[in-house]
């Protein structure tokens, strides 16, 4: 027999499931089509697979995105249209603890199958549901990361941002989109140069944002106040987005909130005709006059499994990625740090920040490298083929085998997989979100607003500490970030009632808010960290781009 208190309880929540499910349709008009939505909790809206672009299929395949024609008739959009095609994940083989642990954070991150196709340029609206079309809020847009090469806006819940925002007082909605990865978002080649579709992964981003210049007042967004927001490769995909075409965004944004991504320096679109002429060799238009046009016809399948033969995130060359933005002409006119230096940079205020430890996951497919001369090798070989002995040397000295400074940092001579493990882990983590962070952040002090963070928690995990993504979980999941995003969406600065103080950034005040474990969970220190050894690589890495 039911007792009464557990029979108030089940229909408490029959009461509340009802209230949600008689909330179920809620309604957009676009044009002359009519959206309908769900209720994705009983304060929030969802419309999600929305397409923002014509299908970058036949022979829009390999071409700049479209926009759609007008709306009309009826559209049904309550779950995630397809992503984007991924590359085929392969993971390092690993044994004992490593193994054990690894599993657990890949699985969780890079584990996830989603359905994908070439037809996948939507994106994803999720809203309070009180919003209508003259409330005018601040919209967050998310980019995701994955290396470039995979991802989906299906991994991230921004209910959780936008139910906080309505606690808050400071409502806002939220917006994800897909964009094209890989070799189908980022082939780079002097067949793509002349053809003037480099960066089509970019340019997808930027054609969602001019799709919500005209549409996002509908769902009670104001396109004045929209907020680009990433991490990792969406991290640096913002930072695209505020250098691209010289720095100017057409309006169509109005801050930067970037998690471990900054400009990278990267080389013009030649630098990827190696891995463009493979995949034209592997399905088999070596032959053709216009070797673009045929990759246009190439089945799905075939030109899928061209690309998932080229390297992952996780192969030998490990960061220095076969796909990813480049200098184009269009987009980018120059290596994006020089544009930097030129001050081709959006002036919009931005957060920018890393985790202490971005570099030791990615290190995990060089544990065969344990000597000296086999470091140097790996690194001359894929980051440094044009460095000198005298700047090897130099590196050398910076980058030490010592335990005591390599990453996870602050753990002594623990998590040592082999001898040159976090060696190899400290000079990855800063070669590409470190160095690449702190040059932006010096670069426009003074310019424009701006503020720095280091996430320092999780630094007990074995062997990667404070590893990349880990601070995710501080803004999908009700942390700190999650309240300075929202105050920095509606106010143009993070900080507010519910958080500590976070001061500015400036080259005379570096100031980067902490995130800590213990009893204590942030501070304020200084970003004077590894100074020679991140401004070494910082000129490096300007005189020799990836």
């Amino acid at each position: 027999m039911f007792s009464s208190g557990l029979l108030l309880l089940l229909a408490a929540r029959l009461v509340e499931s009802a209230t949600i499910e008689s909330r179920a349709a809620p309604t957009i008009k676009l044009d002359n089509g009519v959206f309908t939505g769900k209720a994705s909790s009983s304060r929030t809206q969802s419309f999600l697979g929305i397409p923002f672009a014509q299908p970058p299929v036949g022979d829009l395949r390999f071409r700049l995105p479209q926009p759609v024609s007008a709306y009309n008739g009826s559209y049904t959009v309550t779950s995630f249209g397809p992503s984007c095609p991924q590359q085929a994940v392969k993971l390092p083989a690993l044994t004992g603890l490593v193994e054990e642990v690894v599993d657990a954070v890949t699985n969780s991150i890079f584990g996830i199958v989603f359905p994908s196709a070439e037809d996948c340029l939507t994106l994803n609206v999720i809203k309070p549901s009180s919003a209508t079309a003259s409330s005018k809020l601040p919209v967050v847009a998310w980019i995701f990361g994955g290396g470039f090469e995979l991802g989906s806006p299906s991994m991230y819940d921004g209910t959780t941002i936008v139910e906080r925002s309505i606690s808050m007082g400071e409502p806002v909605i939220y917006v994800s989109m897909n964009y094209r990865l890989s070799a189908f978002g980022f082939l780079a080649s002097k067949e793509v140069r002349a053809a003037g579709v480099g960066n089509l992964g970019l340019q997808d981003q930027r054609q969602a944002l001019r799709w919500l210049q005209k549409y996002i007042g509908a769902f009670g967004g104001d396109p004045t106040k929209v907020t680009i927001w990433g991490e990792s490769a969406g991290a640096i995909s913002v930072a695209s987005q505020m250098i691209g075409y010289n720095g100017n965004h057409e309006g169509l944004f109005r801050a930067g909130f970037m998690q471990s991504g900054a400009p990278i320096p990267v080389g013009p679109l030649e630098n990827g005709q190696k891995y463009y002429d493979a995949i034209v060799r592997q399905v088999g238009c070596s032959g053709a006059a216009d070797t673009l046009a045929c990759l246009r016809t190439v089945p799905y399948n075939t030109l899928k499994a061209a690309q998932d033969a080229s390297p992952f995130i996780f192969a030998y060359q490990s960061l220095v990625l076969a796909w990813l933005p480049r200098e184009d002409g269009v987009f980018f006119t120059d290596n994006p740090q020089k544009l930097v230096q030129q001050g081709k940079v959006a002036n919009v205020p931005f957060i920018t920040g890393n985790n202490d430890d971005e570099g030791t996951l990615f290190s995990l497919s060089t544990l065969n490298i344990t000597t000296d001369s086999q470091f140097l090798t790996w690194v001359r070989t894929n980051w440094m083929p044009q460095a000198t002995t005298a700047q090897t040397n130099d590196f050398a000295s910076l980058y030490t085998s010592s335990l005591i400074d390599g990453s996870p940092f602050g753990t002594l001579i623990l998590n040592a997989l082999t001898p040159q493990f976090k060696r190899i882990a400290a000079f990855q983590g800063d070669a590409v979100f470190q160095a690449p962070r702190r040059f932006f952040q010096q670069a426009r002090s003074g310019k424009q607003n701006q503020w720095g963070f280091i996430n320092k928690r999780l630094k007990l995990t074995p062997f990667l500490g404070s590893f990349h993504f880990t601070d995710i979980l501080n803004i999908y999941f009700d942390g700190e970030l999650t309240d300075y995003l929202i105050n920095f969406a509606n106010n143009l600065n993070p900080n507010g009632r519910t958080v500590p103080n976070w001061p500015a950034y400036t080259t005379a005040n570096p100031n980067m808010m902490t995130f800590l474990d213990g009893l204590f969970p942030t501070s304020i220190t200084q970003d004077t960290f590894r100074k020679d050894a991140i401004a070494y690589l910082t000129n490096l890495t300007l005189q020799s781009p990836i």
